[in-house]
């Protein structure tokens, strides 16, 4: 069995321009499935919008920061499969070493590393993870793949699990 290095805190913030599935109604009806190694959480659906607000926090228990977070969209639909809307990742890696440093001697609001958006990852606009209010975070912007528009919004933080050695 994997050792628990701690808690990663996605909130799923919100979707801008994602594509249009229900073309009777101009709209979707979306939802966000974030899947890391066995894990699977999903957020709730947000009906008829291509511009959805969640504000929904979904817990992934990292036991292996080598592996990326795998982000999915789906259109629900009542009577048929859903309908998928794109896909994304992004990597732990620098997020979980960041977070797993004694940061206590650290000034508040410190960014610890910036992430570029490049070809091989699916940043959309430069990212920081950033040391404020005792908590290491992360503001992403992801542009979707397999679909023709969309981006993804998250905010991510993580959390120690008292015991467990930085």
């Amino acid at each position: 069995m994997e050792c628990l290095l701690g808690l990663l805190k996605v909130k799923v913030v919100r979707g801008v321009h994602l594509a249009i599935c229900d073309p009777l109604t101009h709209s979707s009806d979306p939802y966000v499935v974030l899947r890391l190694d066995q894990q699977k959480v999903k957020s709730s659906i947000k009906y008829r919008t291509i511009n959805p607000e969640w504000n929904e926090e979904l817990t992934l228990s990292i036991t292996n920061m080598m592996h990326p977070v795998k982000i999915e969209l789906f259109d629900h639909d009542t009577f048929t499969k859903d309908d998928g809307m794109g896909d994304a990742e992004f990597c732990i890696l620098d997020f979980v070493e960041i977070a797993k440093q004694d940061l206590s001697d650290v000034p508040d609001g410190t960014v610890m590393k910036t992430i570029y958006p490049e070809k091989d990852n699916c940043f959309a606009t430069e990212s920081h993870i950033t040391w404020k209010d005792g908590k290491v975070s992360q503001d992403i912007v992801l542009k979707l793949r397999n679909t023709d528009t969309g981006e993804l919004v998250l905010h991510l933080h993580w959390v120690n699990i008292p015991g467990v050695a930085r």
